[in-house]
């Protein structure tokens, strides 16, 4: 499936450091452990029902920095997306507005695009769609039955086969991953989060509560694939699984999505992984915070969204959207407030009037300026994009004119144009 257009992105003189990140498996910040000079990068893609709030864009935004300090440390960078183009909330969201889940899909999809297209997003090499790996996926849940780490459970429509789940009992037994092991919650949050966040603990017929759907037989009135193990479509969990495993060099170097996505879905995808292939799942496994608005966490369900396409379409800059998510530590959980928009396009003019105090543009430099060696420290320590942003603030407000190199270092490494 095709992404989007990519951003220009200047060269910069010298080689930053590979950058520090945080991990969550472990509670620490610690280098990025890259092999050789190439990294893997796997970010949880979203499902087009309803796309693309700030809570999305603040995400994709962190680990579009990621990509940027990786590629100026000299590292050749895979990077693989999904999108979740079928699903329960997508097909229930088709059924309630009268549209064909595959027309919603696609509308929504191209408007991700354009969104990321406005916040210069780079996009990934590899943009899946779940509804072109079903196949991959019928397999891969083949695999895990006659290992024994799957087991069917039946449906009220016995003309309709089994549902297939994870025995996350047996992968404990049975491999390195234990529950826990990404999140490091506790049993009872485990168990609150399974139930809020798309598991089925009371489900008839599981093992254990905690076990994750990996393939849902075919029911009248939805969507379904002939394959291997009869008709029916991908789990959730699983599908990310086969698609970084398809893509990327196992372990993925980093794994990453907001932090609403650790448990179930990073836990169970990690279980999937390291089941199926007997090695760790990613080296690294990093979440960003959620963002509020109007007191309550911006999600679908409640209606609460604050919508880039909508922001652009009322002719606010996409680059002060960007310069207001940057603003804030990309672990942090915040709110957002109509006014940050206001500060950050203050910003971005004060930013834009000094990338233009040079005649005949910027002044070329071959080295490193100081600002772009300032650059490079916060983003190498664990993604700092509020100190990279006071940094330029403090060179604009010292009034010498900007390099060449000044100027293409906001652009490179923070993804404002200034020049435009």
């Amino acid at each position: 499936m095709r992404s989007w257009a990519e951003p220009y992105v200047p060269r910069l003189p010298g080689l930053g450091d590979l950058p520090s990140l945080h991990d969550t498996s472990t509670g620490t910040v610690h280098t990025t452990e890259v092999e050789g000079s190439r990294a893997g990068l796997y970010v949880c893609g979203i499902t087009p029902y309803d796309a693309t709030h700030l809570g999305h864009a603040s995400t994709y935004l962190a680990f579009d920095t990621l990509l940027r300090a990786w590629r100026d440390a000299g590292v050749e960078v895979v990077y693989a997306q999904n999108t979740t183009d079928v699903d329960d909330p997508l097909l229930e969201r088709a059924a309630a507005t009268g549209v064909d889940w595959r027309t919603l899909a696609d509308g929504q999809t191209d408007l991700f695009r354009s969104d990321m297209e406005h916040l210069a997003v780079v996009p990934p090499t590899h943009y899946v769609a779940v509804t072109e790996v079903v196949t991959d996926v019928a397999d891969a849940v083949a695999r895990l039955l006659d290992r024994g780490l799957a087991y069917p459970v039946p449906t009220d429509d016995s003309s309709a086969g089994d549902d297939l789940y994870f025995d996350v009992r047996r992968a404990e037994r049975d491999t390195d991953w234990h529950l826990g092991l990404e999140s490091r919650y506790d049993a009872e949050t485990m168990a609150r989060f399974f139930a809020e966040r798309g598991g089925d603990p009371g489900r008839p017929g599981k093992r254990d509560s905690l076990d994750p759907l990996l393939w849902r037989a075919a029911r009248d009135d939805e969507p379904s694939w002939p394959s291997v193990l009869g008709a029916g479509r991908p789990g959730w969990h699983i599908e990310c699984t086969v698609i970084a495993q398809q893509h990327l060099d196992v372990p993925i170097t980093v794994n990453g999505g907001g932090s609403d996505l650790v448990f179930p879905h990073h836990e169970m995808s990690t279980a999937h992984g390291t089941a199926l292939t007997g090695r760790p799942y990613a080296a690294h496994h990093t979440h960003t915070g959620m963002i509020a608005y109007q007191g309550e966490k911006m999600s679908k369900s409640l209606g609460n969204l604050v919508k880039v396409s909508e922001l652009v379409a009322a002719g606010r800059d996409p680059r002060a959207v960007r310069l207001a998510l940057l603003s804030h530590h990309y672990r942090s959980d915040r709110e957002w407030f109509d006014a940050d928009l206001g500060d950050a396009e203050a910003r971005l003019d004060r930013w834009r009037a000094w990338a233009a105090t040079s005649h005949g543009g910027a002044v070329p430099v071959e080295t490193p300026t100081p600002l772009l060696l300032a650059l490079r420290a916060a983003l190498g320590a664990d993604l700092d994009t509020p100190s990279a942003l006071l940094a330029v603030d403090a060179v604009v407000a010292g009034g010498a004119s900007p390099s060449e190199v000044d100027v293409d270092a906001v652009q490179a490494l923070l993804g404002i144009d200034l020049r435009a």
